[in-house]
C-alpha cells in the first residue's frame, strides 16, 4: 500500500464568493448534516488556476457571474484524513493544493443554480459573515480556510 506522504497533491482552485452585502457563499455537501464548503475543484489539464476558477463556480452553483477580487499568495495545502485516503479520487491523491480566488457575485441569488451542471454536490446554500467560515468547515480543511479569510477575507466587507 502506498503511503500518504508518497503521494502528490491534487492541483486545485476555490472561491470566495462575495456578495454586495460582504457575505461569503457556503454550499452543505449532498448528503451531509453540517459539512459547508466554498466552492472548489480540481485544475483541468492546460488549465490555467483563473480559467478553473470561473469554470468551477459555473459547473457547482450554476452562475458564471463572479467578478474576481484577488487571489491567494503561493498554493495552500490540507492533507485527508487517513480513512479517505485510498477513497477520494480513486486514491491518487493525499490532498489537495489549492489556489483561492476572491470574487465578487455580480448576479443574482435566483441565478444561483445547484443543480445547473446534473453533477449535483450540494442540496443548500446560503450567505455567511466571513467570520463564520472557519466554523463551518470540515476540521481537516480548516487551517487552509483560516488562511484563506487571513489573504482574502478583506474583500468581504460591505460592497
Amino acid at each position: 500500500m502506498t503511503k500518504a506522504e508518497d503521494l502528490p497533491y491534487r492541483p486545485c482552485v476555490g472561491i470566495m464568493l462575495i456578495n454586495d452585502q460582504g457575505l461569503v457563499f457556503v454550499a452543505r455537501r449532498k448528503g451531509s448534516e453540517d459539512a459547508w464548503q466554498m466552492p472548489q475543484g480540481g485544475i483541468d489539464k492546460g488549465e490555467k488556476p483563473k480559467q478553473a476558477a470561473l469554470r468551477e463556480l459555473e459547473e457547482e452553483i450554476g452562475t458564471s457571474k463572479g467578478e474576481i477580487l484577488g487571489k491567494t499568495k503561493g498554493w495552500l495545502t490540507y492533507d485527508l484524513p487517513e480513512n479517505l485516503i485510498g477513497n477520494v479520487w480513486k486514491g491518487k491523491y493525499r490532498g489537495q493544493k489549492q489556489k483561492w480566488f476572491a470574487l465578487r457575485f455580480t448576479g443574482r441569488d435566483e441565478e444561483i443554480d445547484l443543480e445547473a451542471s446534473g453533477h449535483v454536490e450540494f442540496d443548500a446554500w446560503k450567505w455567511v459573515p466571513v467570520e463564520q467560515l472557519t466554523e463551518l468547515i470540515v476540521p481537516f480543511k480548516r487551517a487552509v480556510y483560516e488562511e484563506v479569510v487571513s489573504q482574502l477575507g478583506h474583500y468581504a466587507s460591505r460592497q
